[in-house]
């Protein structure tokens, strides 16, 4: 036997049993089909088979060579069996394989032989210890229903344990040698003509030919069992059958054991022997009957029945007949034995004979014993199962059916009515707190004491207690079930007529059915009412270790109820407990597939799932499934990396009623909800039809489409297969081809259905919302049974249909991304709170989607500013190439016009790289599916579209700052050629004047210089015609634009426009919005009044703000700045087209703001032509050209003062601009990628950071100026933010640095490069030449080069070294202003500000909720609907009642989930259900939530200030609901995680 367990590779199970998880796992020999090669390969694949129900299972060989084609030719080939190595007898496999397990794996393998009908093993010989085992425990799993001919009610049937059952066995027995193959008689004898079984092995199959190594001594044991058809049935009655391997000879133990159990005993006999002892010492007792099959009589036969006084009538003799003849012979002896014997035994009663005879027995182990008094314990209280759960297990039933309730209502609010919704849902929450207290102070019962206790041993006492406890509860429920459900199929058959049983019949199948899950649940109350308790309870304390001991049985491979299928509840702390301590247990091999199956009441779905993957949930032969039960199935390492998985998760569901059925009971909506949950944790949906005939189906998938509808909505677009049971066909497939189309067109129709009942429209077909492939996605299958029932195996198209529907499953996983154990979990809880709120349109409260949506705004806004600072770097640049324009290079070959074009080309260029670049980076992180990414599949259009406006948005910016630099440089042009006028004139003059006085013999005093200067120039100055630039009515100008701007809009704006006669009056004082001045509509209500207000006072303040920044910079106005301005307001009154504002309103608003900024924009103007008055520059420059004069003169060096100047006067201003336009960007910059950018990664970080600094102010002032200003106050703290990051660590110096070491640098490179120039021969050349370098980056005053070029002796090489110096020390004064400069000051003097910057990011849309105000957080600039995660009462954003005056309390996402109604302007004052909101307000999505925590944030501030913002908005403090007083501040800043 050692040798044989060696070849075959099961030695080192022989003492470490092989388990029935290990047989189970997925591995890769569990999902390919490679050929056998090895004898170590064949137990695998019988197992393999066998628990797939496969009747090839006993047929395993290896694959022959081919030499082996010739072996019929060999010379030694003289006898039948082969002695081939390879070959291996089928009876030693079975043999090796049972020796070599547990218990728990043998009781399997039993069970599934038994379905196959293969003959089980009885006594299983061990050649090594020669110890034999009685095999009870192995049988005491098999279920059997058949229906004898004696019972004399047609429609009644026995269904019972068969090693519980008292039949008449027959055994069959060799003595010696003999002809006949005793195992195929048998089977021909147990098999009607029309279906042939293989039922115990024979010579004539596969391998039955080889010799047997070491199981001669098994006793098999079968049965026939008759389905009440007299046409069919072989025998009326039940039979058990046993079959002794060996001769009798040779295992007198096992012959005596059988002489003893069987009622009548069948000897094939060889002639020689039947005067054997074995054969004498038997023929004289009455049981049992011996016969005695042979071949032929002769005369040694007879006078051996002489001398044993045998009966000649019990030989049968097979002579000349063929086999049918024989078998009926023996067929005819064996049914007049039975009919003419009460000698009955059952397989239990057959244990105490085995003892007897020293067999072992396999249930006399200790830890079943054991096991099995404490089922017994538990299980000898029932007497009537209804009253044993009301007592026993008192914390289900009604408290929990009225929990579940409560909890559903508290979500759904339908029977609210007029009452208060938080003084409702507190009146819930104390009915619920109750009903956990009547729950703890029942008690854990002795029975829970019992069971938890037997849990609690080790993992073989354990797994013994819990299969005893399954066998005895389902021994009680048999007593009721079978017939109750037999019942219920014939009322169902007529349901219009039977409505009032069937609902009677169905609650009394629920309350009769009693398993294990039962109990489980019951503990699940019992940890659920205990961590109701506090933290510190004894009691509590006792419990919590309850959840490991479940994730253990799960990891064991016991089911864990998901869905409590009798209250429709889904206990999630238990759940999230469980899980939690299995996710401790396993990780990090945590990952997880999860597969589920959908379908109609008894279409087999368990069992399809079983023959799958060798699971065991609930058939109907036992307790159908109610709820939804999973179960785990380990993924070897092997298989890991190829599944990238862990574990693979099944669930197995209730059936979904028909309508008829759902119209009873109201159980539509238990489908649904039962449909949407496991729909939503699952990898892979089977669609279980049965029979062909998909049509009755229709309303069932119904309720399927709308749960992959609801996925869909979520990201979870996974695949659907469709199992068609119970064809047979085997073109099938092909022939079914318009079926599938038809069942298509039908899911297409149903889908539409489901999109517009969920106002989801988009969704036109199946495929839209699931993965399914005609080709692909459709399994037929044959019926289960290849015959009649109860004595049909299971039919080898089934199981090998199941296993390519297996591979397929397999395949598809491959595909997905795992979930872990955690993940799982929370979709579990996030499922559940969509179902319990009828939320099937899932919402941000959704915690992985959530998740997966920050991650990608955050992703998205980073790259979004990438390519928004890169495009500021590059406007900066082209902006400055502009401003110099012509200034130090030749400018006849290109207009200035040309180079705008051209650099919008470029920019253009830039722009469609970025934007391709950020679409190819979408694209691909959905593709790598980091950050469960296919959640947010359906915002993935949102941010493509939001990347393209993003191109056009920077283009469009580009775009006016090119025109403005443009309108700027040909302003300056102009003013710069008149002023090298006037100094080119004075140049000459000077340079005159310096001829003249070097021809004068005599040297010239200073004093005469300076006389002889001061006549040159006042002399010069005569003679200059004055050219400069002429002043303009720039408020005019202004109201032109105004006039153009609104010319498309009518005549009645039109003739209020001829009304106004200028801008002079207009802009005084404040803008007041009023009814009695016609903006607005008579009915507006004073909340949108005091909205439009703070609208128009913000707007005006930024226009103001605007206005002084350009009075800050020294250029002239231009017509681009009013422009600015009108785009400013268009677009803030577009954000706000809500309010529905009359043109009067726009019109006054517009001319308030074009009257001050047209009197500001004149100053400018006025301002620029002061200074840019050509005479006015000659005098500022007089001083500068006398004493170049004089230098001159005197033949000094004025290397050290041009250096200082051309610092000075040309690169200090051009660095100090630089700084002014650049450092806001770099500050922005750090705040957006630095430690800040958790604030100001996405929209709704922002929120929640805003609203945690608001809550740690706690001022009553600060939320004020929050709700009603909320743009300034955002502004406040962003500046403040700002202020805090770049004072700390002197980082705002740091920064300034940084960017002053940057432009050093480049100047330093440019002197370099400008003294290595060979052409360069004079100062003008050489400082030319480094402009030119220094123009991309800097803008350099040409009329200050000029100037400094003019009348200029100095060296190019001796002045680099002396700018060498000047750049050094003017580095070393900038570092000083950079540390002395208040942070105010620098941020006054910045062109670009951070805090604005900032906002503009964090800003988004700027639309708010149109109930409470608070801010859209919607990610991408291009969103398809606004939402918000965080709503207020509505009370905070003025509402109040109108008769009582008090602030209102309700919040957004609670009003909408209710009976409610709200009446405003955008209602034309009409009542409007909340929650039919989306109709008025189409781009929002408010989701319903009405639990505690929803806005816990805002009902503490409500409580807080509740009287100071009565007092604030006119109004009585609001009626604060008793649940809002509870919540802390710790409370509400948890609830803004």
């Amino acid at each position: 036997m050692k040798t044989l367990l060696e070849n075959l590779g099961l030695a080192e199970y022989y003492d470490k049993k092989l388990t029935l998880q290990t047989v189970l796992q997925i591995g890769k020999n569990s999902i390919t089909d490679a050929p056998i090669q090895h004898l170590s390969d064949l137990p695998w694949l019988f197992l393999k088979r066998l628990m797939m129900l496969q009747r090839t299972a006993r047929n395993v060989k290896c694959t022959q060579s081919d030499e082996a084609e010739d072996s019929e030719w060999d010379d030694e080939q003289d006898s039948a069996e082969s002695n081939c190595s390879q070959l291996v007898n089928p009876l030693d496999i079975l043999t090796a394989v049972f020796l070599c397990s547990d218990s728990f794996l043998q009781q399997e393998m039993t069970v599934k032989m038994s379905m196959c009908q293969f003959a089980v093993p009885l006594l299983l010989p061990n050649n090594d210890t020669n110890q034999i085992t009685l095999m009870l425990w192995a049988m005491r799993d098999i279920v059997k229903k058949y229906k004898p001919h004696s019972l004399s009610d047609s429609s009644r049937f026995v269904q019972e344990r068969i090693a519980q059952s008292d039949l008449p066995l027959v055994s069959f027995v060799r003595l010696g040698r003999c002809n006949i193959s005793k195992s195929e008689i048998l089977n021909k004898l147990l098999s009607n003509p029309q279906q042939y079984t293989d039922t115990f092995v024979h010579f004539n199959m596969d391998c039955g030919n080889i010799n047997k190594k070491i199981s001669d001594g098994l006793v098999e044991m079968a049965w026939y069992l008759p389905c009440g058809n007299k046409n069919i049935d072989v025998f009326p009655g039940p039979v058990a059958i046993a079959n002794l391997r060996g001769d009798i000879q040779k295992f007198e133990t096992e012959y005596s054991f059988l002489c003893k159990a069987s009622a009548a005993m069948f000897v094939f006999f060889e002639s020689q022997l039947l005067d054997s002892e074995l054969i004498s010492s038997q023929s004289q007792k009455s049981t049992p009957q011996l016969f005695f099959v042979g071949n032929n009589s002769n005369e040694d036969i007879r006078h051996t029945v002489k001398n044993l006084n045998l009966k000649r009538g019990n030989f049968i003799f097979k002579a000349k007949q063929n086999d049918a003849d024989f078998v009926d012979k023996i067929k005819i002896k064996l049914q007049d034995a039975i009919k003419n014997s009460n000698h009955k035994m059952s397989v239990v009663r057959m244990a105490e004979i085995a003892r007897n005879l020293g067999i072992s027995v396999d249930e006399d182990a200790d830890e079943c014993q054991f096991a099995k008094a404490r089922a017994n314990e538990i299980t000898s209280k029932i007497n009537d199962i209804v009253q044993f759960k009301k007592t026993e297990l008192p914390l289900q039933g009604d408290i929990l059916m009225k929990l579940a309730k409560l909890e559903k209502e508290e979500c759904r609010l339908k029977e609210v009515e007029d009452k208060n919704i938080d003084e409702y849902k507190n009146d819930l929450q104390m009915q619920q707190k109750d009903l956990r207290e009547k729950q703890y102070r029942k008690n854990m019962s002795a029975t829970m004491s019992c069971f938890i206790s037997a849990l609690s041993v080790s993992t073989i006492e354990r797994a013994y207690f819990l299969k005893w406890l399954r066998i005895d509860l389902e021994n009680h429920s048999h007593k009721v079930l079978p017939q109750l459900r037999e019942l219920y199929k014939q009322k169902c058959q007529d349901v219009c007529g039977n409505k009032k049983d069937i609902a009677e019949l169905d609650k009394k199948i629920s309350n009769s059915s009693l398993g294990v899950e039962h109990f489980i649940r019951e503990m699940s109350q019992l940890y659920e009412s205990a961590i109701s308790l506090s933290e510190n309870a004894l009691y509590r304390k006792q419990l919590e270790h309850l959840p490991r001991l479940c994730a253990q049985l799960l990891l064991d491979g016991y089911s864990l109820e998901l869905v409590d299928g009798d209250s429709s509840n889904i206990p999630v702390k238990w759940l999230s407990s469980v899980f939690s301590e299995l996710n401790t247990i396993v990780k990090p091999k945590n990952k997880i597939k999860v597969v589920t199956v959908l379908g109609v009441q008894s279409s087999g779905k368990s069992t399809l799932l079983n023959t799958m993957f060798g699971v065991q949930f609930a058939v109907s032969s036992g307790r159908c499934t109610r709820g939804a039960f999973m179960q785990l199935i380990n993924v070897t390492e092997a298989c890991n990396a190829d599944l990238n998985s862990d574990y693979i998760v099944i669930i197995d569901t209730e059936g979904l009623k028909s309508p008829e059925l759902a119209q009873l009971d109201n159980s539509y909506e238990h489908d649904n909800e039962l449909a949407t949950i496991v729909v939503g944790l699952s990898d892979v949906t089977i669609v279980n039809i049965a029979m062909e005939n998909s049509t009755e189906m229709k309303d069932i998938l119904q309720i399927i489409v709308h749960a992959f509808l609801r996925m869909k909505e979520i990201g979870k677009k996974h695949t659907c297969l469709f199992v068609h049971q119970n064809v047979a066909d085997v073109s099938a497939h092909d022939s079914n081809m318009r079926d599938r189309k038809f069942l298509l067109e039908q899911l297409d129709e149903m889908t539409q259905a489901a999109a517009k009942m969920e106002n989801k429209l988009e969704f036109k077909k199946f495929t839209d919302v699931m993965n399914y492939d005609t080709k692909t996605g459709d399994y037929y299958i044959p019926g289960l049974w290849h015959g009649n029932p109860p004595m049909a195996p299971v039919s080898i198209g089934y199981s090998e249909s199941v296993y390519t529907l297996r591979k397929r499953i397999m395949e598809v996983f491959r595909c997905y991304k795992p979930s872990n154990i955690n993940e799982f979990l929370k979709w579990t809880e996030d499922l559940w709170t969509a179902v319990k709120f009828e939320k099937f349109i899932f919402s941000f409260r959704n915690s992985l989607v959530a998740d997966a949506y920050i991650k990608l705004c955050t992703e998205y806004n980073r790259w979004d500013w990438t390519l928004r600072k890169q495009m500021h770097t590059w406007a900066s640049e082209a902006k400055t190439k502009i401003l110099n324009y012509g200034k130090f290079e030749n400018s006849e070959k290109h207009t200035i016009e040309d180079v705008r074009c051209n650099l919008l080309q470029e920019a253009n260029v830039e722009l469609s790289k970025g934007e391709d670049e950020i679409i190819n980076k979408i694209k691909s992180y959905y593709k790598q599916g980091d950050g469960h990414v296919e959640l947010v599949e359906s915002y993935r259009q949102d941010f493509i579209n939001s990347a393209k406006s993003l191109k056009t948005e920077l283009l469009n910016s580009i775009s006016r700052k090119l025109d403005d630099a443009v309108s700027r440089r040909n302003g300056m042009i102009k003013v710069e050629g008149i002023k090298k006028t006037y100094m080119d004139s004075i140049e000459k003059k000077v340079l005159n004047l310096l001829k003249d006085c070097r021809e004068k013999k005599s040297d010239m005093s200073d004093s005469m210089l300076d006389k002889a200067f001061e006549n040159m120039w006042q002399e010069t100055v005569r003679t200059l015609s004055y050219t400069g630039l002429q002043s303009e009515d720039i408020m005019t100008r202004v109201f032109h634009h105004l006039r153009n701007s609104l010319q498309s809009r009518g005549s009645s704006m039109a003739q209020k426009l001829d009304k106004v006669k200028g801008l002079n009056d207009q802009g005084h004082g404040k803008i007041v919005v009023d009814k009695d001045k016609n903006f607005i509509s008579k009915w507006f209500f004073q909340n949108q009044i005091k909205i439009t207000q703070e609208m128009s006072d913000n707007l005006i303040m930024d226009c103001w703000e605007f206005v002084r920044a350009k009075g800050k910079s020294k250029d002239d106005y231009d017509d681009t700045y009013i422009r600015e301005i009108l785009n400013m307001i268009d677009e803030k009154l577009k954000a706000h087209e809500d309010l529905k504002l009359k043109e009067d309103f726009e019109l006054a608003l517009k001319l308030h703001i074009c009257g001050f900024a047209s009197r500001e924009f004149q100053k400018i103007h006025n301002k620029f032509i002061q200074e840019n008055n050509p005479l006015t520059a000659l005098e500022k420059a007089k001083q500068t050209y006398h004493r170049k004069f004089i230098d001159l003169y005197r033949e000094r060096d004025q290397c050290q003062n041009t250096a200082d100047e051309f610092m000075r006067k040309c690169l200090e201003p051009a660095f100090e601009r630089y700084i002014s336009e650049n450092l806001g960007m770099e500050m922005a910059d750090k705040m957006v990628t630095g430690e800040n950018s958790a604030i100001f990664g996405t929209r709704t970080t922002f929120q929640i950071s805003i609203l945690k600094n608001l809550l740690l102010e706690s001022k009553f002032e600060t939320y004020l100026r929050f709700i009603k200003s909320y743009e300034r106050s955002v502004k406040v703290f962003i500046f403040d933010r700002v202020k805090k990051h770049f004072l700390g660590e002197n980082r705002i110096v740091k920064l300034e640095e940084a960017l002053v070491n940057t432009v050093v640098s480049e100047i330093i490179q440019a002197i370099e490069e400008a003294e290595q120039n060979p052409n360069i021969h004079d100062i003008k050349g050489f400082i030319q030449d480094i402009c030119r370098k220094l123009q991309k980056r800097l803008v350099i005053p040409k009329d200050a080069v000029d100037k400094i070029s003019t009348l200029n002796n100095a060296n190019p090489k001796k002045i680099a070294e002396c700018l060498q110096c000047s750049v050094k020390d003017m580095h070393e004064s900038l570092k000083r202003s950079c540390s002395v400069t208040p942070f105010q000051i620098k941020i006054d003097h910045l062109q670009i500000k951070p805090q604005d910057v900032l906002f503009r990011r964090v800003h988004g849309c700027g639309k708010q909720c149109p109930f409470c105000e608070a801010p859209c957080e919607a990610g991408g600039e291009d969103h398809t609907k606004h939402f918000v995660s965080i709503h207020r009462p509505k009370g905070l954003g003025r509402y109040r009642f109108d008769d009582s005056e008090k602030l209102v309390t309700d919040i957004c996402t609670t009003s909408v989930n209710s009976e409610q109604k709200f009446k405003c302007h955008d209602t034309n004052d009409q009542w409007h259900l909340y929650k039919e909101y989306s109709k008025i307000y189409p781009d929002w999505r408010i989701d319903p939530d009405s639990s505690i925590e929803a806005s816990a944030y805002w009902k503490y501030v409500m409580v807080k200030f509740n009287d100071k913002f009565a007092k604030e908005y006119n109004a009585k403090p609001a009626d604060i609901p008793s649940p809002w007083r509870k919540i802390s501040m710790a409370d509400a800043e948890k609830s803004l995680v």
